[in-house]
């Protein structure tokens, strides 16, 4: 956050994963915590069932949609496809950084003024051992900083990183609006993460925004799960501010 904008509150930072399996029960989960946070995410599941209808559905809340396809295709198709997805309305629109920079510079060009794109650095549930496998030899954090230049230097300026990379990245590009998946409160499983942080951490690390799935999702209470969070979130920006 540079000096002149406000500061945000807690909820502002949190985009609420509607990974459900049916347009009710997404909308069930976007009503109980629309009113908590600032963003609302539909991911793969709910858009290759339903397409257009899941953006269409969870619109009515008024609150900013995040949709998450992580493109990735050569520099026409994407570019296409942004521009759909820009018509759409959607606040937000993931697409992969190692696409190229021909593809990343196609998706920018096709974004306009209201739609961010957020460039996916390298997956939390990507773990040193992964990335070797597929012939990466660099460190994560490393493969990270490229990856993320690239995405600058093509008009990318959204970022999708874990929280241990967000300190580096804020600091060598500090204009840039990092998105931080892989949120688990305090005593959370991981599940299928493997580079996590608590919300407070995230944001002390230079996050801007907290993708948050399954801590809020699968909670007893979605809502309270949500105002805990934004709660933690709150300190964590007054001690930053």
């Amino acid at each position: 956050m540079t000096a002149s904008k406000a500061q945000p509150i807690g909820r502002d930072c949190i985009a609420v994963a509607l990974d459900v399996s049916t347009l009710e029960e997404a909308k069930r989960l976007a009503g109980a915590v629309a009113p908590h946070v600032g963003v609302l995410k539909v991911g793969l599941e709910l858009f290759v069932r339903y397409g257009t209808s899941a953006v269409e559905a969870i619109a009515p809340f008024g609150v900013p949609i995040f949709l998450d396809l992580k493109l990735h295709d050569i520099p026409e198709t994407v570019g296409r496809s942004v521009a759909s997805a820009r018509d759409l309305g959607v606040r937000f629109l993931t697409i992969h950084a190692s696409g190229g920079p021909a593809m990343l510079r196609a998706a920018a060009n096709a974004a306009g003024d209201q739609l961010r794109l957020l460039g996916v650095t390298v997956l939390t549930s990507i773990s040193p051992d992964d990335l070797r496998s597929i012939g990466v030899s660099a460190p994560v954090d490393e493969h990270a900083r490229s990856l993320a230049r690239a995405c600058h230097d093509a008009g990318v300026t959204g970022l999708v990183t874990s929280a241990l990379e967000a300190p580096v990245l804020r600091r060598e590009l500090p204009s840039s609006f990092l998105v931080t998946p892989g949120i688990r409160p305090s005593g959370a499983a991981r599940g299928d993460q493997s580079r996590v942080a608590t919300p407070g951490d995230a944001v002390r690390a230079g996050a801007d925004l907290l993708v948050v799935g399954r801590p809020i999702r699968d909670a007893a209470d979605p809502a309270a799960a949500a105002r805990a969070i934004a709660d933690e979130v709150d300190a964590a920006l007054a001690e930053r501010a």
